[in-house]
């Protein structure tokens, strides 16, 4: 295994074990409530599990709020540390994203449940930033027991 590869988690452990690590979750492409779309329920799990939720929405362009907590436009616009960045975008629409996840440093990306990027993921691992692929956090955070 190359070095860079370290970085694509896919076993249950390495996944359990990021997320014992993660206290501050961005969230690419959340929805508002009324969307009922999991891009809202899922991040509002995570923080009913008590993760910090910093929402960066890619619509909603008048919304400045989601989950109580202020809006950003972007990753690297966050001023705190950001554990995680939960992708909610097409697999064709991440590489758009790719700049800004690379500047913002994040310790992990999650690309949610049916959304595989490679390249975009080798990218990040090379990058030594952690990737999940095609998973749900909220699925994960259950089976966890949070």
């Amino acid at each position: 295994m190359s070095d860079w590869q370290q970085h694509l988690l896919t076993t249950d452990e390495a996944i359990g074990a990021l997320l014992d690590r993660v206290h501050s979750v961005a969230v690419l492409g959340i929805k508002t409530a009324e969307s009922g779309a999991p891009a809202y329920y899922v991040p509002e799990y995570a923080q009913r599990a008590g993760m910090k939720i910093h929402p960066v929405p890619v619509y909603y362009p008048d919304v400045t709020e989601i989950l109580g907590e202020p809006v950003v436009r972007t990753v690297r616009a966050i001023d705190d540390r950001v554990d995680l960045v939960n992708v909610f975008r097409r697999p064709q629409d991440i590489p758009q994203h790719l700049d800004d996840l690379l500047a913002a440093r994040p310790r992990a990306v999650w690309f949610q449940l049916g959304i595989r990027n490679d390249e975009a993921a080798e990218a990040l691992a090379r990058n030594g930033i952690d990737v999940v692929q095609d998973r749900c956090l909220l699925v994960e955070l259950k089976r966890l027991g949070r």
